[in-house]
């Protein structure tokens, strides 16, 4: 199974609270948002910030279990990158679930879905 997937099937599978305690922190969302741009190492996200390596690396750590970053061994280096689906669909799904007009069109969706099933098409 892919690095994408797992982060993906981490996130669906009550991942939601993993997600949101990651997002509770500031510094994760900084790094996050260095991560949205590019891959980075650890020592280069480290560097962006004034705290431990052991404080970043445990970060990244709460970052990868909720399945909002993957790291990719190069060489002598981790590679750090934003799984981007992961979030997205998260706060998606939730965004959905708590609005008030998305329910009603939900469940549309959900009947037409069925309807052309049931025709075939």
């Amino acid at each position: 199974m892919s690095d994408l997937q797992e982060s993906l099937n981490a996130a669906e599978s009550g991942g939601i609270q993993k997600i949101f305690e990651a997002l509770a922190s500031a510094p994760r969302r900084k790094i996050l948002a260095y991560l949205s741009h590019s891959s980075l190492t650890a020592g280069e996200i480290a560097d962006r910030f004034d705290m431990s390596k052991p404080s970043i690396s445990q970060h990244l750590g709460v970052l990868e279990s909720a399945g909002l970053v993957r790291k990719e061994k190069r060489g002598q280096y981790v590679h750090y990158s934003i799984v981007q689906e992961s979030l997205t669909n998260t706060l998606n799904s939730y965004v959905q679930e708590v609005c008030p007009v998305s329910r009603p069109l939900k469940k549309e969706s959900a009947a037409l879905k069925d309807r052309n099933e049931e025709q075939g098409t």
